[in-house]
């Protein structure tokens, strides 16, 4: 005779299993990739798991650095991205669209080229605030000037990069020297100068 607790013992035993097995078959299949990640980065990759198994390992690497860079970032620097990126998305959706494209543009540039940029801007952002804005005040005034007129403005500039610096002196030098009406008759004379368009 079989004693009246292995009865009840078995069916504890596979209500038991049939929760396991429940449980088990609710679970979500582990994220991969996510081998030698911190507890941070972890929970980092959890929270868009779908979207993290779409990626390829490239695309999780490039996650991975842009987390941890933010992360090394200091407590200022995230608070001015928030920032930055909130005064982004209240902008018109052209304005957006332009920052896009033009995003686009610098990171087709070589490398090179976007250096050389980088430092003319540095150079710039360490003139006095006076000079900064003179020179915003000219760029201004020649995006206002009709196609044709800036067209000539870049040949004249191209054409002052073309001189040697003794030629330049010399030419400051005789442009200094000039009444306001000799300058203005100059200008006269180089545009006549200038080939027809």
């Amino acid at each position: 005779m079989v004693p009246r607790w292995v009865p009840v013992a078995i069916a504890l035993a596979a209500i038991l299993a049939g929760a396991v097995l429940e449980i088990a078959w609710g679970q979500t299949p582990p994220v991969p990739g996510m081998e030698g990640l911190s507890s941070d980065e972890r929970a980092f990759v959890e929270r868009n798991p779908e979207r993290w198994r779409r990626m390829s390992p490239e695309e999780r690497q490039r996650a991975l650095d842009r987390y941890r860079y933010w992360h090394s970032m200091p407590p200022e620097q995230r608070r001015a991205v928030r920032e930055n990126v909130q005064h982004f998305r209240a902008l018109p959706f052209a304005e957006r669209q332009r920052i896009l494209e033009d995003f686009q543009r610098w990171n087709e540039l070589p490398e090179g080229r976007r250096q050389e940029l980088q430092l003319a801007y540095d150079r710039f952002q360490r003139l006095p605030a006076e000079q900064r804005d003179r020179i915003l005040e000219r760029f201004r005034a020649f995006q206002r000037l009709p196609p044709q007129e800036q067209a000539r403005v870049m040949e004249n500039y191209e054409r002052w990069q073309r001189l040697s610096p003794e030629e330049r002196a010399r030419l400051r030098e005789r442009i200094q020297q000039m009444s306001p009406e000799e300058r203005e008759r100059f200008r006269r004379e180089r545009r006549a100068d200038d080939p027809p368009r």
